[in-house]
Order: structure tokens, then C-alpha cells, then sequence
């Protein structure tokens, strides 16, 4: 029977992250998939690998701070996968957040990028703003800049296990798992792999399941700790007008931030908008988007640009973010907490509950601290802030 150090369930991003991190680190890593590598939530992001400006509202500056940094880190190792874009953000007589609450919102996320070039901002002059993109100039008082990442988050996923498995971590996908084990030296879990049953040993398990990963506590024989969470339904449209030259930070009717931006599908630039938020009962593996949330996307585009009424709507896709469960807070589901949470379900189990795409490497990183003390001494062999990631994938 075959046996690994580390067992990571899962290759999203995070997934494929943690494999990466172990791999690097030296130790033998086996990544069971039950889909394809980024076939979940990993490919049914925003797109974006940002610091998160929207999270300063809720105060979430050491995410903001870690995630300008990760941006950073995976614009020198992936420039053909992440890149940075300008960010528009319009202000409005009606706009909630008035110019100077932006304007200060800026500056700190400046600061927070430790004021490198790329973190700096401008007011857009009305000579400039007259060209972008048939933006709604009615009552429109001014057009922030600034920039940010975009990526194709599946293919980074994808180009992140690529780099695992160059240095010695195995994939088994699709896969079923039908039963983990807790036994003497780690874990014994059993799957079924085109077929035929197989059974592994690990010393460590990581559970990065994403949306999955209280069903995957379902599969271990004694009893496991879990956190209660919800899942947030997140859907974007992909529609056929053209692509604006930057990506809009706009402002819909209930004060949440979607964005309009640039993105290539099925080898042209088309526009996608997103994203929405709405609470989701049931499988996970039954998400839908609904007519609702293409009307919700649908009518804060035309409001930003009312020289398209012809909406034809080409691609939709709706994916599931974990968040922790808030009982009696307040708190809307947009200024909910989103960084990860590394929960122990069980010794040497360790779960990860939601994340940002931006931060996966750090995140991963750090899961290699956490399972370490209870691995034998391995040889680094590489570091993740320093492995190229290339979008070609033969």
C-alpha cells in the first residue's frame, strides 16, 4: 500500500496550493480530485487577484495587507497568467460612497501596499472621462483609477498542480472516496479511481474540499470536529457587447460592489459582469444560476451603460464561497470575514474553510507550518515565492 506524508482532498485552488507548498518543502503528496484540477469554485471566481478594496469597510486590513503582498509575489511568478488592470470607479450624485470616503479608502489601500507605484491612484480628468467606454455621464461627479490584478483563475489553478507534480506530487482524478480511517501512523482512505478500489495511507490530511469539506468529514469512521458555515452563491454573466478598456468597481442598488471588466472567452474579449450573493440550500453540486441574479447583473450594467440595451447574454456560471456561519450578528453577507480558517477536524486533519484566490500561496504556506511538527525532517527542495508558473500546461 502506498503511503504519502501529506494527502490533500481537493484540487482547487487551495488544493493545488497546499500540494505546491508541500512538494516544495519536501515532503510526498498525493492530491485526490473528484471533478478536474479548479473544476469547482476555483473557475467560477471574479477573476481578480486584488488586495480587496472593498473589504477596508469591514475592517479587514491584514487581509488587504496579505493579499497586495500575494498580488505582488504572483505578478513577478506568473506575468503571463496575472496582470495588472485599471480599476474604474465611478462616483454619482447618488453613489453612497461619496468621493472623499473613496478617495480615503484609496489612500489606505495605498499605504497598505506599502505605497509601491502599482497601489497609487488618480482622479480621472473629464476630457479623459468623455472616452471611457459609453459610461452613464449623467450626474457623474468623478472617475477614480487605480489598479489591480485579473487572471484566468482555472488556468492558474491548473499551472499551480503542474508545478506540484514537477516536483514529485501525484494527482488521482476523478475520484470517490468512500472512506477514511483513522489508524496508528496517520489516515487510510479508500477511493475508487476508474473503477477500480484503491487504498492509500497518509500521514497528514489536508481537507481542501472548498463547498465540500463538511461532506467530506461525512467519509471519516470516528467523530470529527466541523465548523458551521453557509454557502454564498456567487454568479457571473459573460455577455456579447463590447469589452470596456478597464474593469468597472460600480456600485448596484443595495450598495454592493459588482464589477464590469474585460475577459477572454472562447478566444475573444467579451464583457463579464459579476458577482452576485445570496444564501444557498441544498448540494453543493447542484448550484444554478437564476433568472433573479441574471436580472440583478443585467440591470447594473445597463444603469453604468445605457448605450446597451441589447443585453445577449453568451456564458453564466454561479459558484459557492464558505463563509462561517454568523448566528444573531447583523453583518451582510458582502462584510462578512474572508479570510481562511485553518480548522483541526481531527489531529493531523486539518480543514480549510473559504479563503480569497489572491492568497492561496500564503495560505499554503502556512498549512505547512501547522502539519510540520508532526511530519518527519524532509529536505527542501524549493520555494513557492520563487517557482515560475507558466500558463503552458503540456
Amino acid at each position: 500500500m502506498h503511503e504519502y506524508d501529506v494527502l490533500v482532498i481537493g484540487a482547487g485552488i487551495h488544493g493545488a496550493g497546499v500540494a505546491q507548498a508541500a512538494a516544495a518543502a519536501g515532503y510526498s503528496v498525493l492530491v485526490l480530485e473528484k471533478n478536474n484540477i479548479g473544476s469547482g469554485t476555483s473557475s467560477k471566481s471574479s477573476k481578480l487577484i486584488h488586495g480587496g478594496l472593498r473589504y477596508l469597510e469591514s475592517y479587514q486590513f491584514s487581509l488587504v495587507r496579505k493579499s497586495l503582498k500575494e498580488r505582488a509575489v504572483l505578478c513577478r511568478l506568473a506575468p503571463e497568467l496575472v496582470k495588472l488592470k485599471p480599476f474604474y470607479i465611478p462616483v454619482y450624485k447618488k453613489t453612497s460612497r461619496r468621493p472623499l470616503h473613496i478617495r480615503i479608502g484609496l489612500i489606505l489601500y495605498s499605504i497598505l501596499g506599502g505605497l509601491h507605484k502599482d497601489n497609487l491612484f488618480k482622479r480621472i480628468r473629464r476630457k479623459k472621462v468623455e472616452r471611457l467606454d459609453g459610461l452613464n455621464k449623467t450626474d457623474l461627479q468623478q472617475v477614480y483609477r487605480y489598479y489591480d490584478g485579473q487572471t484566468n483563475d482555472k488556468k492558474l489553478t491548473q499551472a499551480v498542480m503542474k508545478s506540484a507534480q514537477q516536483l514529485g506530487a501525484e494527482l488521482y482524478c476523478p475520484v470517490e472516496i468512500s472512506l477514511i480511517d483513522k489508524i496508528d501512523t496517520g489516515f487510510s482512505l479508500t477511493f475508487k479511481e476508474q473503477g477500480v478500489d484503491k487504498k492509500v495511507q497518509a500521514k497528514v490530511v489536508i481537507n481542501a474540499a472548498g463547498p465540500w469539506v463538511n461532506e467530506i468529514h461525512k467519509l471519516v469512521s470516528t467523530e470529527v470536529s466541523s465548523l458551521d458555515v453557509e454557502l454564498v452563491q456567487g454568479t457571473h454573466i459573460i455577455i456579447d457587447t463590447p469589452a470596456p478598456s478597464g474593469i468597472y468597481y460600480l456600485e448596484a442598488v443595495d450598495q454592493r460592489a459588482v464589477f464590469v471588466m474585460p475577459y477572454e472567452f472562447e478566444g475573444k474579449i467579451r464583457t463579464m459582469i459579476g458577482t452576485t450573493e445570496k444564501l444557498y440550500q441544498g448540494n453543493a453540486d447542484d448550484v444554478k444560476v437564476t433568472e433573479e441574479e441574471i436580472d440583478y447583473l443585467v440591470n447594473v450594467y445597463k444603469t453604468y451603460f445605457p448605450e446597451y440595451l441589447n443585453i445577449n447574454i453568451i456564458e453564466k456560471f454561479a459558484g459557492l464561497r464558505v463563509l462561517p456561519k454568523n448566528e444573531g450578528s447583523n453583518r451582510s453577507l458582502f462584510s462578512r470575514p474572508r479570510d481562511t480558517i485553518l480548522h483541526c477536524a481531527l489531529p493531523q486533519f486539518l480543514t480549510l474553510y473559504g479563503g480569497k484566490l489572491t492568497a492561496y500561496r500564503s495560505t499554503s504556506e502556512l498549512v505547512i507550518k501547522k502539519i510540520k511538527p508532526g511530519l518527519s525532517k524532509r529536505k527542501r527542495i524549493a520555494y513557492t515565492d520563487q517557482l515560475y508558473l507558466s500558463k503552458d500546461l503540456s
